[in-house]
């Protein structure tokens, strides 16, 4: 309770607030700061904000050295031999001088690491090395900064925004918008579809239907591990016309705002796709699920999910990604499922993921 009303009809702050506003008087003093520094049972932990602090100011930096390591291929050059400074210098584009500043700097995040006069792969680099849907997302972040460069301006929705002349749901022409999406989705779906396999078993199911699937790369993950799974794929018809081979799965051409999705599925997915809509959207594409699925269906999502307080994730980078492309927005784990329910599923459980940073799992039964 963060306010009391008192006889006379004003208002306290309650306990909570009251001590929220106690820790900040605090922290925020002077005093305190250089107490907490010198101590030496509050040391660590002073100087563990400190450094937080630092990070946060320091954060787009630190995001633009991956990038740049990222564009100038030296990340996927150091990922296939060891390189001299020389040879790094020839291979990004850059004076030698310049091309020390960037691997020290990229060394300092644990992106490379430098031996014998060599420099190869730090451990965050080899990790992102082996995730190149990662690397397209970092490159794919230019937008992004841009709209960022005045965030106010961004949240205001000023002016025509790089993200959201991009992530054009609506138009049902698409043409190269829809082409930039799916490339986009392609190169990190097969994260996330590891973290469904690992959350969900296929097998009591004999058809999976994948709404706004995309050019199908989450169903070819899924029939890799399920060949006897029958697959369907429901998208935009500009995205439809994009898919080269099949890998016998059918394809349906359709709006799932406005169309009734196909028959004959007794499992649909939904990956990645509510938090790019608004409320009535997310609740649109749940009531046509649940629609079309027949008794005993089962609806799957798999996205990330916001955890106030606990995971940064959630609504600081996805919230503003999402205001950015000024449709749809982060998700508790609650709130999908309070939507469920008045969508008219029964029963909604959650799936453990090994990795909830890349998606959390929820499975509503008809």
């Amino acid at each position: 309770m963060l306010y009391t009303r008192l006889d006379d009809g004003s208002t306290r702050p309650g306990w909570k607030l009251r001590l929220l506003l106690l820790r900040n008087r605090l922290v925020g003093n002077s005093a305190f700061q250089r107490w907490a520094l010198s101590n030496p049972l509050t040391r660590i932990k002073a100087r563990r904000h400190a450094r937080a602090l630092f990070d946060l100011t320091a954060g787009f930096v630190y995001s633009q050295v991956t990038s740049a390591l990222v564009e100038s291929d030296l990340l996927d050059a150091l990922a296939t031999r060891p390189r001299s400074e020389q040879e790094a210098a020839e291979l990004s584009g850059l004076g030698i001088e310049s091309a020390r500043t960037l691997l020290r700097a990229a060394a300092s995040l644990g992106l490379t690491a430098e031996a014998e006069s060599r420099w190869t792969l730090g451990e965050r680099g080899g990790a992102l090395a082996g995730m190149p849907g990662l690397s397209d997302m970092i490159r794919h972040h230019r937008l992004l900064y841009a709209d960022l460069a005045d965030p106010l301006a961004m949240l205001r929705r000023e002016g025509p925004g790089a993200l959201a002349s991009l992530w054009t749901y609506d138009d049902p022409g698409g043409g190269e918008e829809a082409r930039i999406y799916s490339r986009l989705m392609t190169a990190t779906q097969p994260m996330v579809a590891a973290q469904a396999l690992a959350a969900y078993s296929f097998t009591r199911h004999v058809r999976l239907l994948d709404i706004g699937g995309g050019q199908g790369a989450f169903l070819r993950e899924i029939g890799h591990e399920y060949p006897a799974l029958g697959l369907g794929l429901f998208d935009r018809p500009a995205v439809i016309e994009t898919i080269g081979d099949r890998d016998g799965i059918r394809l349906h051409a359709g709006s799932f705002l406005t169309d009734p999705l196909p028959g004959g599925y007794d499992l649909h997915s939904l990956v990645r796709v509510l938090h790019d809509h608004d409320d009535a959207a997310a609740m649109a594409i749940l009531q046509a699920s649940r629609r079309a699925l027949p008794p005993g269906g089962r609806l799957l999502i798999v996205e990330p999910m916001a955890e106030v307080g606990r995971a940064p994730e959630g609504h600081a980078y996805f919230g503003f990604y999402l205001a950015a492309m000024r449709s749809g927005r982060p998700r508790t784990a609650a709130e999908i499922r309070a939507m469920l329910r008045g969508a008219g599923f029964a029963r909604v459980s959650a799936c453990r993921t090994p990795l909830p940073l890349v998606a959390h799992c929820l499975v509503a039964s008809t």
